[in-house]
């Protein structure tokens, strides 16, 4: 993840496969914080996963989701952002019950 970061900083997009490790990390840390199926959280083009209590979401679209890009998950998680301000410019699209994660956040 620091290798992430550190590219992030220089404005450098990181090697897709460090990126997609550094996510996959981050989602399972936050599934085992959270567990359950009623938010999914996308993070394409690398993972989404199911999290929080509630009703299971089986099919279809769900009823509350929660999307970001790689870089904005890991800064979420890092505690570089916060999640009101990722909300509010933008950076994270969250909709539905139970779709806000801000106490989820840092990691």
């Amino acid at each position: 993840m620091a290798e992430c970061v550190n590219a992030y900083a220089t404005e450098v997009q990181p090697n897709n496969e460090t990126e997609r490790m550094a996510v996959k990390t981050i989602l399972q840390s936050l599934s085992q914080k959270a567990p359950g199926k009623s938010v999914e959280v996308r993070i394409p083009p690398y993972a989404a996963i199911q999290i929080i209590e509630g009703t299971n979401h089986r099919r279809g679209t769900p009823a509350a989701v929660v999307e970001m890009n790689a870089k904005t998950l890991i800064l979420l998680a890092i505690g570089k952002i916060s999640w009101q301000e990722a909300t509010e410019d933008g950076r994270v699209s969250a909709s539905g019950e139970r779709s806000n994660l801000s106490d989820h956040f840092p990691v």
